[in-house]
């Protein structure tokens, strides 16, 4: 895990100098601090500023949790888990992973954006500080959380000498000029140096324009409302801004009893600048408020786009709103993105529940996301499967709304059901069981009436499960699904089942019948013409059970043939698994530096689509290849690391005790080379490595001397022929591009 993942700071930090300095001495003497304060005062800027300055502090880094996008109180702890770039598989409730995970850590975690959840943050976090003693959290929030031992800091507006900086700053950055020369009578209105953004005496020329302060005082001295206005400034003269906002505040003044005055200051500003937007701006402002977290072009436009804001007209108006400071722009692992601040993304709901449109427009956000996903699901077998993951990762926060939205409708649960099925490959291929439980246990307690859908939510969930370690939660979901599939005459369905009863045998040591179901289903799917990474795993998981009744031979050649069809495919998460079995057989005929290499993709596979299952399996047999090479101690190290990996996962080595041969045989081995007291020593030290540490010293060539790869275990008692019905390799999809949109 990185030390921190606090986004980059877009543009230069202004001011606040005692503001930072007070609250990076009250993280020294509180565990607990919240920044409290009006919309647009720079509370999210700031915090991010100290932890920023102060990760030193924390031996376990910085991490931030933005609870800003979320809508369903249940996803806090998923959320934090996210942040903490934790990847549970296990059926344990989100709040004891964090807890677990956090007892012994050194952290600064930064919750942003609490304020709407606080019935559900603030338990949590109360709790977790309670059994994580090294943990510190800044949060951030209209309110405070109301927790015993919290400091709630409150920051207040900038004063004018800050102020000022702060618009002469984002002034300059927007192509503003300074104001013109000013005949100083006495010393400079505000002390201090002062930033000089557009060429000398320019910084000077801001801070003593009379109108300049009046501006900043007109505007509270509040940060957004100010870089609001400088937006603004190419256009306008200070004095013009002056006569035009002074107009707005006295309308909104006269009629906007019961409002705080800054919290109408605010309004006021963005109010302001909503009517200086041109008819369309504004449209688009209202309907960009649908969004949940950063957006992209494609989905403005199909979102956002209309009779009346025509979708060749959205990229000049995004761009309008981007200059005017109402649109940020932010760079995702999916490529560029858009987000527009909460509180502007507030007032634009507000103009959309005027207009009357917000619930078409969240139906369209939706049907996009719905077919986002369906797309992903269809490119996760292809060579765009890297793209895919990153996509999901990048709307995740627009998945979850869709679904909120598809759960709050009854007549929508078949949609909630084909969504939350449909995004198999993100809870299952890119490590988020414990989130996908929870979306696919909320669609299914909803009745439908849309038999495929619920079928697919059934055996994705009992998938789910069966990676879980939940015997009892898989074997209830596959066989309603395999009954009910049956009744239906839904055959892919009942092959999906069938298949994923198979992977439960397979990890419960019944190898047989993990051979003979997963078998069957492979039929299935080839007289179907099914073909996609499911039917290649499970190709996969045959050759396993073939290997651990002594078949090593049939193995291999399974699995060199889906890795193949994986080559021809650009498949790389199938691949991973595939190079697994071929690296055991490696091993066990002596070939350590074949096995090395193999391993090597495999566990860099893993770790980009954070597939823990496979990465844990991976540098386990690496340490067993480590040992033959003649390196006991850098072996025990990393069985070390596999460990906090299996806590994760769940059960170490699902209980079998053919996963657990490779590790049995190692610890043996490294243990009898080093003594119990050095074994355990490095043991400790692999414990103690972060998961990318674990990794990069999983992955780390050190050239021990070679083994001849005697003493392999040896739990196999058979060998089978090669011949299995369902082994052969399956036909092409009838689309030409597989996908499980059937099942």
């Amino acid at each position: 895990m990185r030390r921190s993942n606090l986004p980059a700071e877009l543009n230069r930090f202004v001011g606040r100098a005692a503001e930072r300095s007070a609250l990076e001495a009250l993280l020294e003497e509180s565990r607990l601090v919240t920044v409290v304060g009006v919309g647009g005062v720079g509370k999210s800027r700031l915090a991010l500023r100290v932890a920023a300055a102060t990760q030193k502090r924390y031996g376990d880094g910085v991490r931030l949790a933005e609870l800003a996008p979320l809508r369903d109180p249940e996803l806090v702890a998923h959320a934090l888990v996210e942040a903490l770039g934790l990847t549970d598989h296990t059926p344990r409730a989100p709040r004891e992973v964090l807890a677990e995970h956090l007892a012994g850590s050194r952290l600064l975690l930064v919750v942003d954006g609490f304020e709407h959840l606080v019935e559900s943050c603030a338990p949590l976090l109360r709790e977790l500080l309670g059994h994580a003693p090294g943990l510190t959290v800044l949060a951030t929030g209209r309110r405070a959380l109301r927790v015993a031992g919290e400091a709630v800091f409150t920051l207040a507006p900038m004063d004018e000498a800050d102020a000022v900086a702060l618009l002469a700053e984002r002034a300059a950055e927007a192509g503003a000029p300074a104001p013109g020369p000013a005949v100083r009578t006495g010393p400079p209105a505000v002390p201090g140096p002062r930033p000089d953004p557009a060429g000398s005496g320019a910084a000077d020329r801001w801070a003593v324009d009379p109108a300049v302060r009046e501006l900043c005082r007109r505007l509270d001295g509040i940060p957004l409302a100010l870089e609001l206005a400088a937006s603004r400034l190419p256009l306008l003269s200070v004095d013009q801004m002056l006569h035009r906002l002074d107009d707005r505040f006295r309308l909104l003044t006269d009629g906007g009893r019961g409002v705080l005055p800054r919290h109408q200051t605010l309004r006021t500003a963005i109010g302001w600048s909503h009517e200086l937007c041109t008819p369309e701006e504004r449209l688009l402002w209202a309907r960009l408020s649908v969004f949940a977290g950063p957006f992209d072009l494609e989905a403005v436009e199909y979102v956002c786009g209309g009779p009346e804001l025509p979708q060749d007209r959205i990229l000049d108006l995004l761009g309008g709103l981007l200059a005017q400071s109402l649109v940020a722009r932010e760079d995702t692992p999916a490529g560029p993105g858009y987000r527009m601040l909460d509180t502007v993304a507030a007032y634009g709901a507000e103009w959309l529940a005027a207009l009357g449109d917000t619930e078409r427009m969240r139906r369209r956000h939706r049907d996009w996301y719905m077919g986002l996903a369906t797309w992903c699901e269809l490119e996760w077998f292809s060579p765009r499967q890297a793209e895919v993951a990153a996509r999901t990762d990048a709307a995740l926060p627009n998945l979850r709304a869709a679904l909120d939205l598809c759960l709050e409708q009854p007549e929508d649960a078949h949609l909630a059901q084909h969504l939350a099925g449909t995004l198999w490959f993100a809870w299952v291929g890119c490590g988020r069981l414990s989130e996908g439980r929870h979306w696919l246990e909320r669609a299914l307690a909803l009745e439908s009436g849309y038999e495929d859908a619920r079928l697919k939510a059934l055996w994705v969930l009992g998938y789910v499960s069966v990676l879980q370690g939940d015997g009892t939660a898989a074997v209830a979901a596959l066989h309603s699904c395999r009954e009910r599939a049956r009744e239906a005459g839904n055959l892919l369905a009942e092959a999906y089942a069938t298949h994923r009863m198979g992977c439960l045998a397979l990890l419960s040591d019944d190898m047989a019948r993990a051979e003979e179901l997963i078998g069957r289903a492979l039929e299935t799917y080839r007289e179907l013409g099914e073909l996609n990474s499911n039917v290649l795993m499970g190709r996969v998981e045959v050759a396993m059970a073939r290997a651990f009744q002594g078949d090593l031979e049939g193995a291999a050649a399974i699995c060199r043939e889906v890795r193949e069809v994986c080559e021809e495919r650009g498949e790389r998460w199938t691949r991973a698994y595939a190079l697994y079995v071929l690296a055991f057989s490696a091993w066990t005929r002596g070939e350590l530096a074949e096995a090395r290499e193999l391993l090597r993709e495999c566990v860099t596979i893993n770790h980009a689509f954070h597939d823990l299952v496979g990465l844990v399996l991976g540098i386990e047999l690496l340490a067993l290849v480590t040992v033959g090479e003649g390196d006991p101690a850098e072996a025990a190290v990393l069985q070390g690391s596999a460990v906090p990996v299996w806590d994760t996962v769940g059960i170490r080595l699902f209980g079998s005790a053919s996963f657990d041969g490779p590790r049995e045989l190692c610890a043996r081995r490294a243990a009898e080379e080093l003594g119990a007291e050095r074994y355990e020593a490095a043991l400790r030290e692999g414990g103690a490595l972060s998961l990318d540490a674990a990794v990069e010293r999983a992955l780390a060539f050190r050239g021990g001397p070679a083994a001849d790869g005697t003493g392999a275990p040896r739990p196999f008692r058979t060998t089978r022929p090669s011949g299995v019905p369902g082994t052969r390799k399956p036909a092409g999809s009838p689309t030409g591009k597989g996908g499980e949109a059937a099942g």
